[in-house]
C-alpha cells in the first residue's frame, strides 16, 4: 500500500484524513504543536502541557471507533467553569500528567478512538510559534497571530521560539512516503510551523513523495491579506525547500452571502492565477453545507470548508 502523510493541523486535517482513512492507503498524520488559543491555550498555561488540540482533531479524523467515542472527544462544555473546554483536550491533558512520555499520551489516546494511521506530534518540545511582518513588527504565540486582524502587511518570516527537536517518527514518515498533502488549514498557524520545526525542511528536500497541495478556500485575515493561490505556493515552497507538484483548487463559486459575510471580515476567496508548469487539477471541493460554531466555542472558525467525501475521492484519483 502506498504511504500517505499529512502535514498540518486543525479543521484542515480534521477534513483530509476523514476523507481518506478509508482508502487503502497507510496513513501518518504530522501534526503542528504550537497552538496557542482557546481550550488548547487555556490547558497550555494552567497544566504545562503540550497543546492537545490539534492532535485530538487528528485522532477523532482517522478514529474507527463507535459514535460515543468520537462525540465525547468532540464534546465541548456550554457552562460552568469548564466551559469552553473540549472533554478530548483535558482527556489528553489528564494522559500527559500520568504518562512517561508524550508518545504514550498519542498511543493511548489512538488505542482508545481505534485510529486508522498514526497521529505524529512534529516535535515534543514546548515552544511557541512567531512571527515577523514586513513592516517589522514581531507578534509571538500563535494565539496573538491567529487574532493579528489590525495587520495589513504579510509575514516577512516565521519561527520557533525556542528552536524545536522535531519528532524522529515525523522525518522518518516523511522520508518514507509516496505522497506528502499540505493543507487546507491558516498558513502560519496551521501549516508552516510544522515546517520551521529543525530538519522538518532537510527532510521535505529529501523526500521523493509526490507533494499535493489542497489550495485554501479564504484568505486569513492578518496572515495572508489580498493572497491568490500562487502567493500560497510561494510561502509553502520557500519553507518546505522545493516544488509542489500537484495543486487541487475549488472551482466552485460560492454564494454573494458568504462572500459578503467574509468580506465583513476582510477575507476573499483565494483568487486561482496558477498558471501551466505544473499539475493542476481544478474541481468541485466545496462543502455544501455551512459550519456554525458552537455558542461554547470561543475560537474564530471558518464558515465554509472543504467536503472531505470530494477530497477524498480527489485524492484516489491522484494516488490511483
Amino acid at each position: 500500500m502506498k504511504n500517505v502523510v499529512v502535514i498540518g493541523g486543525g479543521a484542515g486535517a480534521f477534513v483530509v484524513l476523514s476523507g481518506i482513512k478509508d482508502l487503502s492507503i497507510n496513513i501518518s498524520a504530522i501534526v503542528t504543536m504550537m497552538d496557542s488559543g482557546g481550550s488548547t491555550g487555556r490547558l497550555r498555561d494552567q497544566y504545562d502541557v503540550l497543546p492537545p488540540g490539534d492532535i485530538r482533531q487528528c485522532l477523532v479524523a482517522l478514529s474507527k471507533a463507535p459514535d460515543l467515542w468520537t462525540k465525547l472527544f468532540l464534546y465541548r462544555f456550554e457552562s460552568g467553569d469548564l466551559r469552553g473546554h473540549n472533554f478530548g483536550n483535558i482527556f489528553l491533558t489528564a494522559l500527559e500528567k500520568i504518562t512517561k512520555n508524550y508518545s504514550d499520551v498519542a498511543d493511548t489516546a489512538a488505542f482508545i478512538l481505534q485510529t486508522k494511521g498514526k497521529v505524529i506530534p512534529v516535535t515534543f518540545d514546548k515552544v511557541h510559534l512567531c512571527v515577523e511582518y514586513d513592516d517589522g513588527e514581531i507578534i509571538e504565540t500563535e494565539k496573538l497571530i491567529d487574532t493579528a486582524f489590525h495587520k495589513k502587511t504579510r509575514i516577512k518570516k516565521a519561527y520557533l521560539k525556542p528552536r524545536a527537536k522535531p519528532n524522529q517518527n515525523g522525518i522518518n514518515a516523511i522520508l518514507n512516503a509516496d505522497y506528502i498533502i499540505i493543507g487546507p488549514g491558516d498558513l502560519y498557524t496551521s501549516l508552516i510551523p510544522n515546517f520551521v520545526v529543525d530538519d522538518m525542511k532537510q527532510a521535505l528536500s529529501k523526500s521523493r513523495a509526490t507533494i499535493i497541495n489542497i489550495m485554501n478556500l479564504m484568505t486569513k485575515r492578518g496572515q495572508t491579506p489580498k493572497y491568490t493561490a500562487t502567493d500560497h505556493i510561494t510561502d509553502i515552497e520557500r519553507y518546505i525547500g522545493r516544488k509542489i507538484n500537484t495543486i487541487l483548487i475549488n472551482n466552485t463559486p460560492m454564494s454573494q452571502e458568504i462572500i459578503s459575510y467574509y468580506k465583513r471580515r476582510q477575507e476573499i476567496p483565494v483568487v486561482d492565477d496558477l498558471t501551466n508548469g505544473r499539475s493542476i487539477i481544478r474541481q468541485d471541493l466545496l462543502d455544501e453545507d455551512l459550519h456554525d460554531k458552537e455558542k461554547s466555542d470561543l475560537a474564530i472558525r471558518s464558515l465554509v470548508r472543504h467536503s472531505s467525501v470530494k477530497i477524498g475521492s480527489a485524492i484516489m484519483e491522484i494516488i490511483g
